[in-house]
């Protein structure tokens, strides 16, 4: 059991006005037929640091909590970080893995997806996502940010090693949430 399962359940009324009315804006459009089926990419190095980890918890934990899915690789650091993040909102986290089974699945998964395509997943997830949350950055997060700029999916970077264009840049974890609710509820 982990030590922070006892600590009261995250709520959308934890964030500042404008952010919690916009998540909550959100949630009640998932919850009618005009909701969002596809989930948001949250992607980032296998090795984040602790405040890029924290920021991508923080992030899936709040799309969880408005009714939003996440996708990203499935593994650690910050994968891992945004499928907690997901879990402890009540959601539903996404995890396509680069191997042809299970093994390195982070354990907190909703549904792991064995792909066996080794670093070409990253275009699946890309793919997948009906936008994409890049926080921090290395090679593989620099792929799927490409990948989804070149088929027109929204991207947005923390953090990021490189600026790619198109690609919006926003200062931290509560920016990165407006900017995503503010794309979600216009899509």
């Amino acid at each position: 059991m982990h030590a922070e399962e006892n600590a009261a359940p995250p709520r959308i009324d934890d964030y500042p006005a404008p952010l919690a009315q916009a998540l909550a804006r959100l949630a009640e459009r998932q919850r009618g037929p005009r909701r969002h089926r596809r989930p948001v990419g949250i992607i980032g190095p296998g090795d984040g640091d602790a405040a890029v980890c924290e920021a991508a918890r923080e992030v899936a934990r709040a799309l969880a909590l408005a009714g939003i899915a996440i996708v990203c690789g499935g593994r650690g650091g910050v994968m891992a970080a945004a499928s907690r993040g997901a879990r402890e909102g009540g959601g539903i986290a996404i995890g396509i893995l680069p191997e042809e089974d299970e093994r390195h699945a982070n354990e907190w998964l909703s549904v792991a997806i064995a792909t066996g395509m080794g670093e070409m997943r990253n275009a699946l997830v890309a793919r997948s996502a009906v936008c994409l949350a890049a926080i921090g950055g290395n090679m593989g997060t620099l792929s799927e940010m490409a990948l989804g700029l070149k088929w027109g999916t929204p991207v947005f970077v923390m953090h990021g090693d490189v600026a790619l264009p198109g690609a919006v840049p926003v200062a931290d974890a509560q920016e990165m949430l407006a900017a995503l609710v503010e794309c979600l509820l216009a899509g």
